[in-house]
């Protein structure tokens, strides 16, 4: 690769691998910092959902590294590496925290939902399914048998993460049975659809319910790992940026 022409471009301190590191470095820096004053500070809580701004966080901060990574050229030493290392730490934490994230229920502001408002919502479930569809009482009380919020509560952090992983089976299991149900009773496919789908809503909001309390402690416990992390990564990443101007490494400017 050296020897190509490509190379004095694509190299770290090529037009184009420069740019790339300068662009990557700023859609994180740019991330980070607009999601963090819209979250904290209070001058800025009415300017549009918070959810609306993890989203751009997470964009910028994922598309953010894969530029760096290409203007790494997929070398790296000495204490960039270490600011390499803590950024593949940061996105993959990210990933885990976006998804204990989701499981905890939130209105459409980001704000997490009361547990009452929760508990009223999924009991709306079960009203709809019997008023609106006049689903059989039979088959809306197998569906609330696997629903049952103690079936989450009490349990291991361990045990906790085996449900999460499992669930995605368990509740395609039950509405394959629910369907085949269903359509023992010549139900409409528009309407079967609709019912699977408010059956589905059903499961998976009374799996948040139970472990709402075991997923706030992995949220807490994700910020812990999660921040240190990308302080070194903004710090050395600094320190890099620092040391390159005082050697002269200029881009375009």
């Amino acid at each position: 690769r050296f020897f190509l022409p490509q190379n004095n471009m694509l190299k770290p301190s090529g037009i184009i691998g420069h740019g790339l590191g300068i662009i990557g470095s700023l859609m994180m820096i740019v991330g980070v910092g607009v999601y963090m004053i819209r979250k904290r500070v209070r001058a800025f809580f009415g300017l549009g959902y918070l959810k609306n701004w993890l989203e751009f966080h997470i964009f910028l901060c994922t598309l953010g590294p894969i530029l760096v990574l290409y203007h790494t050229a997929f070398k790296f030493g000495g204490i960039v590496a270490v600011s390499f290392w803590s950024m593949t730490a940061v996105v993959l934490s990210g990933v885990v925290g976006r998804f204990i994230y989701v499981q905890i229920p939130r209105s459409i502001k980001g704000q997490v939902i009361e547990l009452k408002d929760l508990e009223e919502i999924n009991s709306g479930f079960n009203e709809r399914l019997i008023e609106d569809f006049k689903v059989d009482k039979v088959l809306v009380d197998k569906l609330e048998e696997h629903s049952r919020l103690d079936r989450h509560t009490r349990i291991t952090s361990l045990k906790s993460i085996g449900i999460l992983l499992g669930s995605y089976f368990h509740i395609k299991t039950i509405l394959k049975n629910l369907k085949r149900e269903l359509k023992k009773n010549n139900r409409r496919k528009d309407e079967v659809k609709e019912i699977l789908q408010t059956a589905k809503s059903k499961l998976i909001m009374s799996r948040r319910i139970g472990m709402l309390q075991t997923m706030q402690k992995f949220f807490r416990y994700w910020h812990i790992v999660h921040l240190p992390f990308a302080i070194a990564m903004f710090v050395i990443m600094f320190v890099h940026i620092a040391v390159t101007i005082v050697f002269g490494y200029r881009w375009i400017f």
